[in-house]
């Protein structure tokens, strides 16, 4: 096995996550404590993850294995791993790669900073690919922090979207039933075509459900089952749930799974994909302004503006004064957009304490942060060359934090004083 980087393994605190995702944790913690008979404080059920990520990808048409294609600059296996490390109470998370993609993957995990992640050789299938996960989890080897889990959940490297409720509830019916999967409904009708390529039969729609993921199993009856499976399951099997059923005979409990648990399989699922990102990221705007205490200060009255346009996005506001204390937590929960307003100053200066701040909280190692840089200005008090300057400032400083992932944007608003922020404001609305 190879492994994880190191500390990649055990009981560490949760990876990066999208804000508002962290909240339901200790929640999901305590349900899953009480699902294993246990009380908070004492030895709750261990889980583990595998992913099978050896794919080449052949219906994605393109030559890179699709868990590797980007979205927004980053490999789509990544927005996977994330989806899982948020969830605290999953111990231990095995990625079966080829050997080929060992160190890309390697190089995944170091830059977008995954933890809890070990990495195992994939097999030439998926089946094979998830025995090796398995494996990895069973025997105990030198240097291995890994150890045999209760349950294992086993997700697909190409379906970033899933949530944590979905995660919770396999997980709880496996350890009450030994095994279960999420469904869907069918969208298009089965059907069964006869050997001269004529209708044999179809299937009822309605009386039918497609196999998705997550699955969740005991680990020792999933284990058992691919210790006794054939060859050919092996090779052309890809129901984990039909070989629990097989072998162990145990009867999965399927699990209504949600509309974003689908699979990403063909190219233009990579732009569905993306779409989803960017409007999951766009849900939540911060207004910093240069000063707090006056309710009249143009940053309060954009926000009003801002709200009344945006009804579907959270608009929030705060000063960047007082060591940004408040913003810091707004930037720790995970907010991706920032309208900062500069009245006091005509220089770059605040919006220079906002990028520094994003820089060090490294928020932008997963998704894109949009600063946009406001100045409003009197056009009677400052001349066409500082505005020419001011926009070549912006200009400058933009290209230096893309570098960083952030996309710096600047608006300067000339205005007549003496009529004040609010009609500037009905004009920009």
């Amino acid at each position: 096995m190879e492994p994880g980087p190191p500390g990649s393994s055990g009981p560490v605190e949760p990876g990066p996550c999208l804000s508002g995702q962290r909240g339901a944790d200790h929640a999901a913690s305590a349900s899953l404590q009480s699902a294993a008979g246990t009380e908070p404080g004492r030895h709750s059920l261990a889980v583990a993850a595998v992913l099978p990520a050896g794919g080449c990808g052949e219906r994605m048409g393109v030559p890179t294995p699709k868990q590797f294609c980007s979205i927004l600059e980053r490999p789509l296996i990544s927005y996977t791993l994330q989806a899982l490390e948020r969830v605290c109470w999953i111990k231990d998370i095995v990625v079966a790669v080829t050997g080929e993609n060992m160190e890309v993957m390697k190089s995944i995990i170091q830059k977008y900073q995954h933890k809890r992640i070990s990495l195992v050789e994939a097999g030439v299938t998926r089946h094979r690919s998830i025995f090796s996960g398995l494996k990895a989890l069973a025997e105990d080897q030198l240097n291995s922090k890994l150890s045999k889990p209760e349950v294992v959940i086993i997700h697909d490297a190409v379906r970033p979207f899933v949530e944590e409720d979905v995660l919770l509830k396999v997980v709880t019916a496996a350890k009450e039933h030994g095994a279960a999967g999420a469904i869907r409904p069918l969208v298009s009708t089965v059907i069964s075509p006869s050997a001269d390529g004529c209708l044999d039969h179809s299937l009822e729609r309605a009386r039918h459900r497609a196999s998705e993921m997550p699955q969740a199993f005991l680990f020792d009856v999933i284990y058992e089952a691919y210790q006794q499976c054939t060859d050919y399951d092996l090779e052309f099997g890809t129901e984990c749930l039909q070989l629990a059923l097989k072998y162990c005979r145990t009867k999965a409990k399927l699990v209504e799974g949600s509309p974003d648990l689908w699979k990403v399989t063909y190219k233009r699922d990579l732009y569905a994909a993306e779409s989803i990102i960017k409007e999951i990221i766009s849900q939540e705007i911060c207004v910093v302004m240069d000063s707090k205490e006056d309710n009249k200060h143009v940053g309060h009255l954009l926000e009003e503006v801002l709200k009344s346009e945006l009804n579907h996005v959270k608009v929030t506001s705060e000063a960047l004064c007082h060591a940004g204390r408040h913003l810091q937590q707004i930037i720790l929960d995970q907010c991706y957009n920032f309208v900062c307003v500069n009245v006091m100053t005509s220089d770059f200066q605040e919006t220079q304490k906002l990028l520094s701040m994003l820089e060090e909280s490294n928020l932008s190692i997963l998704y894109p942060v949009v600063v946009v840089s406001v100045h409003f200005l009197d056009f009677k008090l400052v001349p066409p060359s500082q505005k020419m300057e001011n926009l070549m400032q912006i200009k400058e400083f933009s290209k230096k934090v893309k570098e960083r992932n952030i996309l710096l944007y600047g608006l300067l608003i000339s205005y007549p004083q003496d009529k004040g922020f609010r009609n500037t404001l009905k004009i920009i609305k």
